[in-house]
This record gives structure tokens, C-alpha cells and sequence, in this order.
């Protein structure tokens, strides 16, 4: 963990200094909230994580592609088809039961349908490398090497849930039940990682849950986006709805998390346990 954060930080400073001719100065603008900062932070972890991978799993420890759940194009790809529907309508069932129970809609925008298709795939590809790169993080080689020092139980609650709970302390709107739900979250794309398509299953999962409600104009954990055509708004009670968090905030996102994690537990039973 530390090495790769190391390293995803040499990268951003890179990419500070170049794009903006001091590091300084580059990293207060690179880390302002918003599609920059979803971007340049992004990558820089996944490039800084597939490095730190790459040195201890790879060359220190000798692990191979399997071990560390990087399965063939085969069954990947159809992991993170399923993982990438588990997470959509997991998303999706928690902003219909915010819109259900806790008042929020969504109203008209400038916009056409075109300016929104067009938004909605720039943002996932915005997305993607974000989702990747905290899959590396968290469910990647440290939850492999705590899973075989401790078990897969509680590297699943320390590492893939607790840890990456605190790594969203600091986004704008943060809530306690809003962390709750991110280590439940976390837990479920823990439980995705060992589920058939390994890695590449969570991968789909967090990019269906994250890209499904940036593409219906709801926050992800606190960071907004900008979708033409259609904007959504949070009703209350916000405990319900999550507010200007997003659905993430809000305890029809717990149900909805809870949902796709028994889903996926049973689905994963077989390498699981």
C-alpha cells in the first residue's frame, strides 16, 4: 500500500509539473473536485498500483496471474459483465427507492439526447481508470497477501471494507452512514474478487454501480456530475436519500448494497469458501 501510493503520488507531482509548471500549484488545481481530479488521481493510483504490484507480487513474491485473480480474457470479460450488471442495478434500485420513499426526482435539463449520450459515455471513461486503480488498491494484492495471512473473512472487513471506507473520509458531504455504506460497499466488491472473473468481475461491479449513478446525474460518495438533459435532486428525509453525497449517503443505498451482496456471495460460494 505504501509503495503504491508512493508511486501514485510521484505521478501526480509529474503530471503537476508539466501540466502546470509547478508542483505546488499543480496539485491544488489537479485535486479541486471534479472530472480533473477524478481523472489525473485515477490514473496516477493505477499506474502507481500496477507498479508496486508488479515489483512485490510479481517479482519479490513470484505470484502469478492467478494468484493474484487477473483471469484470462475469457472469463474476465464475462465477469465484468456480470459484475458491471450487479453494480448498474444495485445503483439503480438505490435512487429508485430514494426517488420511493424519500421525495427525490429528477427534472428536465438543458440538453438533448444526444449531448446526454455523449456526456454519459466521457464520463465513464473518466470513470474506469478510478474504479481500476482502487480495485488494485484494495482488492488486489493486499487483500490476497492479509487473505493468506489471516484469512479471507477479515481481510474482507480490514482491507476491501474498513480501508476503503477511510481512503473516502475527505470527499465533500462525507456522513458516517455514508462510510458505512462505502466499507459495505467495499465488502461486496471483496466478495465480487473472488466471485468468478476475479479481478475483472469487481472491476465491473464498482464501475456499474459508480457509472449508472454519475449517468442519472446522482453524486458518487460526494463528487458531482455535470449531465446534460436530465438533472436528479435528493429528497428527504436525507438519511433516506443520501443528499448532496448521493444515494450513497442514504439507507436505500445499505438495502441495495446488502442486495448485491448476497447475490454475489452466493454466486462466489464456490471459491469463496
Amino acid at each position: 500500500m505504501l509503495l503504491g501510493l508512493s508511486a501514485s503520488g510521484t505521478v501526480m507531482a509529474l503530471w503537476a509539473l508539466v501540466e502546470y509548471g509547478s508542483v505546488a500549484h499543480g496539485l491544488i488545481r489537479i485535486l479541486a473536485p471534479g472530472a480533473q481530479q477524478v481523472v489525473v488521481a485515477g490514473t496516477s493510483q493505477l499506474l502507481g498500483f500496477a507498479f508496486a504490484t508488479w515489483v512485490i507480487g510479481f517479482r519479490a513474491l513470484r505470484l502469478s496471474r492467478r494468484d493474484l485473480r487477473w483471469l484470462p480474457a475469457g472469463i474476465g470479460l464475462k465477469g465484468f459483465a456480470i459484475g458491471l450488471t450487479l453494480g448498474a442495478v444495485a445503483a439503480g434500485l438505490a435512487l429508485l427507492g430514494a426517488v420511493a420513499f424519500a421525495h427525490s426526482y429528477w427534472y428536465p435539463d438543458e440538453g438533448g439526447l444526444n449531448d446526454y449520450i455523449r456526456q454519459v459515455v466521457k464520463t465513464v471513461v473518466v470513470l474506469a481508470p478510478a474504479a481500476l486503480s482502487e480495485e488494485l488498491m484494495f482488492r488486489g494484492l493486499p487483500l490476497v497477501l492479509l487473505a493468506a495471512a489471516r484469512g479471507r473473512d477479515v481481510a474482507l472487513v480490514v482491507v476491501a471494507g474498513l480501508l476503503f471506507a477511510l481512503f473516502h473520509v475527505l470527499n465533500p458531504g462525507v456522513t458516517a452512514l455514508g462510510l458505512g455504506n462505502i466499507a459495505l460497499a467495499g465488502i461486496f466488491l471483496g466478495v465480487a474478487f473472488y466471485a468468478p472473473g476475479g479481478l475483472w468481475t469487481a472491476f465491473g461491479a464498482h464501475l456499474g454501480w459508480n457509472a449508472t449513478l454519475a449517468a442519472l446525474d446522482a453524486p458518487v460518495s460526494g463528487m458531482p456530475f455535470d449531465i446534460p438533459f436530465l438533472n436528479y435532486c435528493a429528497g428527504d428525509p436525507v438519511w433516506l436519500s443520501g443528499g448532496r453525497f448521493g444515494p450513497e449517503g442514504g439507507l436505500m443505498a445499505t438495502v441495495a448494497i446488502t442486495a448485491a451482496l448476497l447475490v454475489t456471495l452466493r454466486w462466489a460460494r464456490k471459491e469463496l469458501f
